[in-house]
């Protein structure tokens, strides 16, 4: 189960049932680090923004804080209306494994927020250019998803073959219980890319919080992380000339201290 998963992502919510109550009460700590982090990027750069869009609304926590936080006007969008728990809240039935397009005008929004739903979608990428369209010129984007790339999900990789949160998916049913209906692992070269793509510029890496579990690995692995990550770059430049001046910054940050231990991404960009 992801750590910061509203129950959303335009998948079926039936396996929210199965949940037992102390998964629950994780999954909510969980949930608020990551919207806490959202909030504070939202306020940080863009302090004036007074629109909001919320793709993947869930039960309306994040809009409830910005709304108290800064008093921004939301809109709510998710592939049902069952889940929110605002009174008055208006939500927006999208199936973005299905639809193509986001029903709003363009440049409507200063702050566009997605959290914790791209893992969920067959094409992220079209999701991403979506957000660009209705995001105001100046206005924020931020994009939430499970980090794939920390210490504890690289070593299960290398000796399971499956990213952590993203394990096997059932091939004889629809209901994915064991992955949450994690579908799609998103790394953050990947993410990123797909903002600059789209259109989006000052794209920045934050994280919701440092795992603990990753320190003791750290000692292990670090030293030759940081020595084959260098070497591996070199060769990519002078070999596959794969990295050059647009892309060599993300490609420095996929083997920083901070993808390395952080549980979740979250990508801040501007139109």
């Amino acid at each position: 189960m992801a750590a910061g998963n509203r129950n959303h992502g335009f998948i079926s919510a039936t396996h929210s049932h199965h949940k037992t109550k102390a998964t629950t009460k994780i999954m909510k700590l969980s949930t608020d680090k990551i919207l806490k982090k959202v909030v504070q990027l939202a306020h940080t750069l863009a302090p004036t923004g007074k629109t909001h869009l919320d793709i993947g609304s869930g039960t309306g926590e994040l809009i409830a804080l910005l709304r108290n936080a800064n008093g921004m006007t939301s809109r709510a969008c998710d592939y049902t209306d069952e889940l929110m728990r605002l009174p008055g809240q208006k939500v927006d039935i999208v199936n973005l494994n299905v639809d193509s397009t986001l029903p709003y005008d363009g440049q409507s929004f200063d702050v566009v927020t997605c959290t914790e739903v791209v893992e969920h979608l067959e094409n992220y990428r079209s999701l991403v250019r979506e957000a660009y369209r209705v995001t105001k010129p100046g206005g924020v984007a931020i994009f939430t998803t499970p980090n794939v790339l920390n210490l504890k999900s690289r070593l299960r990789f290398m000796f399971f073959g499956f990213w952590n949160l993203f394990g096997p998916l059932p091939i004889t049913r629809s209901e994915n219980f064991s992955t949450a209906g994690h579908i799609t692992p998103v790394p953050y070269f990947y993410l990123a890319h797909a903002l600059h793509e789209a259109g989006f510029k000052s794209v920045e890496l934050e994280i919701d919080k440092v795992q603990r579990s990753a320190i003791p690995r750290l000692f292990v692995w670090w030293p030759f992380i940081s020595l084959l990550s260098l070497s591996s770059k070199r060769r990519e430049v002078k070999k596959y000339k794969t990295v050059d001046a647009g892309n060599s910054k993300i490609v420095d940050d996929m083997n920083t201290l901070k993808m390395l231990t952080g549980r979740t991404i979250i990508v801040s960009a501007r139109r």
